[in-house]
């Protein structure tokens, strides 16, 4: 299917590798311009090396999220080199802590502001550079756990106050022509994260988690995710406005 994006240009913010690096990668391949973003300078220039083949252009742009400054530098500096912005998607995430008694406030007050705070500035930064061009999207990587209990507490609520802050934005930017949607990753492995890293450090104790909470019996791949998000960003999906899709092979247990 041609999702009719070709030419538009996005920005990936946490595009070093990953889930990220894997949206940059589908969206590249259908034909979109892509700035990369994330904080490490090094890993993002070797991702942007991995996409230079393609035909569209890739630049990269180290930059922090949660820095007001800095996310108002990253997508000034998308249009400048690569003409406007069409396509946003926030890909930063993440809390420290473990249980109530083990969270300090300032895990707490910094889970929420990568995850929830930092994505509604970005949307706001970038909404004028896609209302000039006549619209755009916007997709939130949000979690399950945001959908529903799980995971550890601070991650939990600032994902759900992510996933709310995409629903509540995506009414108020839609008559502007921005839909904005969310992606709700389950267990995703690749090379580096976290699920590999605690394979690694107790591979029976995984291979247990993954025969009973994910139905599909396997974890899932940061390309799985890409390919929702390209066609979320995409005319294919026009009607799809405020919308929290689950990518996670069965793993969550929300009726809604």
């Amino acid at each position: 299917m041609d999702l009719d994006i070709a030419g538009k240009v996005a920005l990936v913010v946490g595009a070093s590798r990953g889930i990220g690096l894997a949206i940059a990668t589908a969206l590249q391949r259908e034909g979109c311009h892509v700035a990369l973003m994330a904080r490490r300078a090094p890993g993002l220039e070797e991702a942007r090396r991995s996409l230079e083949s393609g035909a569209s252009r890739v630049v990269a742009i180290p930059a922090d999220a949660t820095d007001p400054v800095q996310m108002q530098r990253a997508l000034q500096s998308t249009v400048d080199q690569l003409g406007g912005l069409d396509i946003l998607v926030y890909n930063a995430g993440g809390a420290g802590g473990a249980g109530l008694f083990e969270t300090t406030d300032d895990e707490w007050r910094n889970a929420f502001e990568l995850n929830a705070v930092s994505a509604a500035r970005a949307v706001r930064l970038a909404a004028p550079y896609m209302i000039r061009r006549g619209g755009g999207s916007v997709v939130l990587i949000a979690s399950i756990w945001g959908r529903e209990s799980g995971g550890r507490p601070a991650y939990n609520a600032a994902k759900a106050a992510e996933i709310s802050i995409g629903r509540q934005l995506a009414r108020e930017l839609i008559p502007k022509g921005i839909r904005i949607n969310c992606v709700a990753p389950g267990s995703i492995w690749f090379p580096g994260g976290s699920w590999d890293r605690r394979q690694k450090a107790d591979p029976e104790g995984i291979r247990r988690f993954v025969e009973t909470e994910i139905p599909a019996g396997r974890f899932g791949r940061p390309e799985e995710v890409a390919d929702v998000v390209a066609f979320l960003v995409s005319p294919r999906a026009r009607w799809i406005v405020g919308a929290c899709l689950p990518v996670d092979g069965g793993q969550s247990r929300s009726n809604i």
